[in-house]
């Protein structure tokens, strides 16, 4: 009893820790082996592995029941994880892939505009932890196609960036940014109403000492 109840709470501890990795299943496809024996049924499964800073992998597992291919596939996708050039939240620059029938152009977007892509597309790029991107699917609508030819675009992006030496702003770099301009901003609101402040009190008492019975009606008014 004792040892059942220290798997349960080792159990309870892993589940609330959490996960590295956001793991997404894009394509479940149910196969079939011929045997001696006869058909051998199972599951084809493809996901979407990433740790939403930067890196991103895909895989493909196969096994009986779901569960067990989901977790060959997450094995694989982990193995092959693609690290991704980013700049800021955005990727440094356009690329245009074709691989098979797909047909994928990847674009750059400005802070805030978000994910403009379609269900392939959009869980890699979002796996991989990229905010604002805009993307077109050109040609298949085959999500595996898709897939791969995302992440072959990621890939070409990265090469290109390794073989020109381009330095490139990772995402905490631009969080830093951005936290310092928001208290910037508050800091000079603050110095505003504190000003503010400063000249209604001096109105004030420049008021009460001309004529000390009209203070409380020009106070008022002054507010």
């Amino acid at each position: 009893m004792m040892n059942t109840q220290h798997n349960r709470n080792n159990r309870d501890m892993r589940s609330r820790e959490p996960k590295e990795f956001d793991e997404k299943v894009i394509q479940v496809n149910r196969v079939s082996k011929k045997t001696k024996g006869g058909n051998q049924m199972g599951f084809s499964i493809l996901v979407v592995v990433g740790d939403k800073k930067g890196r991103v992998g895909v895989g493909l597992g196969k096994a009986k029941d779901v569960l067990s291919a989901i977790q060959k596939a997450v094995k694989k996708a982990k193995r092959r994880l693609l690290t991704v050039p980013m700049q800021g939240t955005t990727i440094p620059f356009a690329v245009n892939v074709k691989l098979g029938a797909a047909h994928i152009v990847l674009k750059p977007a400005p802070a805030g505009s978000g994910i403009i892509a379609g269900g392939p597309v959009r869980a890699v790029v979002d796996a991989a932890g990229i905010r604002d991107i805009s993307s077109k699917i050109m040609g298949t609508s085959n999500q595996a196609s898709n897939v791969y030819a995302t992440l072959e675009a990621l890939k070409k992006l990265r090469a290109l960036v390794d073989c020109k030496g381009i330095k490139l702003k990772s995402i905490m770099e631009t969080e830093k940014e951005e936290k310092e301009k928001m208290r910037e901003q508050s800091a000079k609101q603050v110095e505003k109403g504190v000003e503010k402040k400063e000249e209604q009190t001096a109105v004030k008492k420049e008021i009460a000492k001309k004529d000390p019975t009209k203070t409380k009606k020009v106070g008022k008014k002054t507010e």
